[in-house]
């Protein structure tokens, strides 16, 4: 399955953005789908991930209860909303998907190109 996440931007401090990762080539329904992030310098972290129903989530402590992870499998697309956003929140995210319950990026077997999120204080 092939991954494109879009969405990012800049925002201010406080706000919000909602990101998108659309698949194709596979049955993405199989498949867990993460989101991960990247700031500079930094290792790329987990941020959340849902499994191929949509009906389990589980989220880094970092994003809990500012991040929604969501997918619509009739549109092939997960979706990573999130609110009260913090000049920490700034990375490039990516979306990911496995045949697997992991937050280990060297789990993810398909990755999106990331799409930039900046974070103005």
């Amino acid at each position: 399955v092939q991954l494109q996440a879009s969405g990012g931007g800049l925002v201010q401090a406080g706000g919000s953005l909602r990101l998108s990762c659309a698949a194709s080539g596979g049955d993405f329904n199989r498949y867990v789908a993460g989101w991960f992030r990247q700031a500079q310098g930094k290792e790329r972290a987990f941020v959340a991930l849902t499994s191929g129903g949509g009906d389990y989530t589980y989220y880094a402590d970092s994003v809990k209860g500012r991040f929604t992870i969501s997918r619509d499998n009739a549109k092939n697309t997960v979706y990573l909303q999130m609110s009260s956003l913090e000049p920490e929140d700034a990375a490039v995210y990516y979306c990911a998907a496995t045949n697997r319950f992991s937050v280990l990026k060297r789990d993810y077997t398909n990755w999106g190109q990331g799409t930039e999120v900046t974070v103005s204080s």
